[in-house]
């Protein structure tokens, strides 16, 4: 154990160790992060006055701009209950409720995982240009078709060069 200087002038220096820390620490050990991810969770489909909707881009401050699959881009606000709680990303499959004063803001009221979304496009709710798990979330036929030239002679011996 590591000696440490006498508190006081009449102790031996020899008496005087350290504590060990028995603490485990603050509030942060606390905060780890429990994985429910194993657990299945009933499918949710939408209803009147929500949409399905894919994240194109997060905008900070738990806003997030959404292409919903009824054709409309929405300005989407994470409530409180999936904040820091929930995290969504790009491309992810959210279901949003829709605002009947605002019909380009919409509220996000809940993140599909994977498997979820693979669900609901085999189930029909979501269109077959919906892509899951890609980060490319164009719809058919809006990548620009690149065409490469082939320059060089292929047929180059390692030994010429």
């Amino acid at each position: 154990m590591a000696k440490l200087a006498p508190s006081t002038p009449n102790q031996d220096p020899e008496m005087v160790y350290r504590l060990p820390l028995v603490g485990k620490g603050g509030k942060n050990r606390r905060r780890g992060k429990n994985e429910n991810e194993s657990e299945k969770r009933e499918l949710v489909f939408k209803e009147d006055g929500q949409e399905y909707a894919q994240v194109i881009k997060m905008l900070g401050n738990g806003r997030l701009e959404a292409m919903c699959f009824d054709g409309v881009k929405r300005l989407c606000h994470i409530r409180g209950k999936l904040r820091k709680k929930v995290w969504i990303n790009t491309s992810d499959i959210i279901l949003v409720g829709l605002r009947d004063y605002q019909d380009n803001k919409a509220d996000v009221i809940l993140k599909y995982n994977a498997d979820e979304a693979r669900s609901l496009k085999a189930y029909g709710e979501l269109p077959e240009h919906a892509k899951i798990n890609e980060t490319d979330t164009f719809g058919p036929g809006d990548d620009d078709e690149i065409q490469f030239d082939d320059i060089g002679d292929d047929d180059e011996d390692i030994d010429d060069i």
